[in-house]
Parts: structure tokens; sequence; C-alpha cells
């Protein structure tokens, strides 16, 4: 049986760079977030960045702790969810569904590590039933 995947909205650019923030930091504020998301873009402002993580949260992107006057902010799923996500519909929309198609794409853009080879290779060993 698979496991039940949990799907949120489609998160748009910004609100995927906010998602690495949270990420990054865990928990945090929208403040921290702010700060974090500098490191890359010096122009993002603090009223821009409230204002996405409120809108996440009513997508159900981000859950909101209120419990203390400053709000607390998490991503509502893991990166690994919503890469899983992103990925199948990718998959779906522009490889046909062919994973080996979407694979050696991403292979031939980006040369990958020893270690991703290597954790690659593992997962298809797993996948074909070589490995326990």
């Amino acid at each position: 049986m698979y496991p039940v995947l949990v799907t949120v909205p489609k998160p748009t650019q910004a609100e995927l760079d906010i998602l690495r923030a949270l990420w990054d930091l865990g928990p945090a504020t929208a403040r921290q977030v702010l700060e974090h998301l500098r490191a890359q873009k010096p122009s993002t402002g603090y009223t821009t960045v409230l204002k996405l993580m409120q809108i996440m949260t009513e997508k159900g992107l981000l859950a909101r702790d209120e419990t203390e006057r400053t709000h607390v902010y998490r991503p509502a799923l893991r990166r690994e969810q919503t890469q899983r996500q992103l990925a199948g519909e990718l998959l779906d929309k522009v490889f046909g569904g062919s994973a080996a198609a979407l694979l050696m794409q991403a292979l031939s853009t980006k040369r990958a590590s020893k270690r991703e080879l290597a954790e690659i290779r593992q997962l298809l060993d797993e996948m074909e039933g070589g490995k326990q």
C-alpha cells in the first residue's frame, strides 16, 4: 500500500524561497526568515515577507504558532514531502510520467556528486529488490 500524500497548493517561487528558509532555520519568525532571505536578495522587505507568510498560512503551506506575541511559523510539510509533490507534478506534466526521462534529463543538466550517485544507485538497488 502506498503512503497517503497530503497535498497543498503548489507554492510560487517566492513561497518556495520562504519554505527553503524555514526548512533551513526550523520554526522561525517573519523577521528571522527575512534576515535569512536577505543573504540572497538584499532588497527583500519585511512587509512583503510577512504578507507572503500570512497568505501561505491561509493556503495551508505554513502553520503558525500564535501563543507568543511574535508569531512563529513552520512549514506544513517536510521538505521531502514538498519535493515529492512537485516532482510528481513535473513528472506527469513534462515527462509524460517517465521517471527515467526525468532522471536522465536531471543528470545531464547538472553533474551529480559521487555521494549523490551512490544514493541513486542504492535507491535503484532497493527498488529492484537487490537490497533489503
